[in-house]
């Protein structure tokens, strides 16, 4: 069994990583105009159409889709503040609150995603990109991530 310190180090490194790869995901969506402008209204009215859950396609519609632009920056605002809490361990258990529920919009937003009436584990293998996402965010607030090579860790020290 690894000690304390080598799964703290692990977990650390992991969510370094998992910051690595959400400043590539916000960083197009900010520096750039075809997310916000074009791109995320391609991919909002899919959800809206065919692949969103019932009950939350009215927040997709009534919420969502008639400010799309702002949804679209904020989006990649969101993403970018993920990456930096996870990349410097700052504010690191509020951020994966965060992060799960942002995941969780996503899972809802495509959940249809594998068809309607197809087998259950076919809907689970379509969200291999956020499922997984919201367990790392699980597991970064129940082991309080920053505490290992992060900021969170330095000002638990100080204080």
């Amino acid at each position: 069994m690894p000690d304390q310190s080598t799964a703290n180090k692990t977990i650390a490194i992991t969510r370094i990583a998992t910051g690595f790869l959400f400043l590539l995901f916000g960083e197009y969506k900010v520096a750039g105009r075809a997310f916000a402008h074009g791109d995320f209204q391609k991919y909002l009215d899919g959800f809206i159409q065919t692949e969103a859950v019932s009950f939350y396609r009215p927040v997709l519609v009534h919420i969502v889709a008639p400010h799309a632009v702002f949804w679209g920056y904020a989006v990649g605002v969101l993403e970018l503040w993920i990456a930096a809490s996870l990349l410097l361990g700052i504010f690191v258990r509020p951020t994966s609150i965060v992060g799960a529920l942002f995941m969780l919009n996503i899972t809802l937003s495509t959940w249809w995603g594998a068809g309607h009436g197809v087998a259950l584990w076919r809907y689970f293998g379509a969200e291999l990109d956020t499922i997984p996402l919201i367990l790392l965010f699980v597991i970064f607030f129940a082991s309080d991530a920053g505490q290992a090579w992060g900021i969170d860790g330095a000002l638990r020290k100080r204080l």
